[in-house]
């Protein structure tokens, strides 16, 4: 399976939206972003778009949704409702992303619609733990500063993410920073250890 990052050459705020690419010619896409450029991005790898797999519905990961399913008319499995939704997951689910199959974990704190999804390989974890950003270089976890938010749920989490995971995840594909090649069970582990120690994540939160 083929993973290309689309809204890498974003010049505006946008999580990271991964397009899968198995060796079926599957195609999912990770997340919509929020980068107007990302359809013809996708139109550059694939000439059609199966599905679209959401980690929650924070604006720079759902805005251009709506672009997307006009283009495409792909399946989108959510947790929460939302308009393109035409798939619900919850926790304990199985998806197809391309050619590989991955278990939905429920891992809320930064969203309360926040899923991650895990194989044998690889980990997309949207922003619930994210290698690296503007607070740590590896191993860091999402904001929990805003309303809505728990760290204490973050933590649990992460913890369950933990649990789900094989140790052979070898790629990590989250919805910030950058995508990561190795021991992703050491990366998680310490965004747990950081997330613990409850101190705040950026010196003005």
């Amino acid at each position: 399976m083929e993973v290309h990052h689309v809204t890498e050459d974003a010049e505006t705020f946008t999580c990271n939206a991964f397009l899968a690419v198995g060796e079926d010619g599957t195609t999912t896409l990770v997340d919509a972003g929020a980068w107007d450029g990302v359809v013809d991005e996708i139109r550059d790898h694939a000439d059609d778009l199966e599905a679209v797999v959401m980690t929650h519905q924070h604006g720079d990961h759902v805005a251009q949704l709506e672009a997307v399913r006009d283009a495409f008319d792909p399946e989108v499995y959510a947790y929460a409702e939302h308009p393109a939704r035409t798939q619900a997951i919850d926790d304990g689910d199985t998806v197809r992303i391309g050619d590989e199959e991955f278990d939905v974990v429920y891992t809320p704190g930064h969203a309360d619609d926040h899923v991650s999804f895990v194989s044998e390989s690889s980990l997309f974890s949207g922003d619930v733990v994210v290698h690296d950003d503007g607070a740590f270089d590896y191993g860091s976890f999402g904001r929990t500063d805003m309303a809505g938010q728990s760290r204490e749920r973050l933590i649990e989490s992460i913890e369950d993410l933990l649990e789900c995971m094989p140790e052979g995840v070898e790629h990590m594909y989250a919805g910030h920073g950058g995508v990561f090649h190795g021991d992703v069970l050491d990366v998680v582990e310490t965004a747990l250890e950081r997330a613990e120690k409850r101190e705040p994540k950026y010196p003005d939160e």
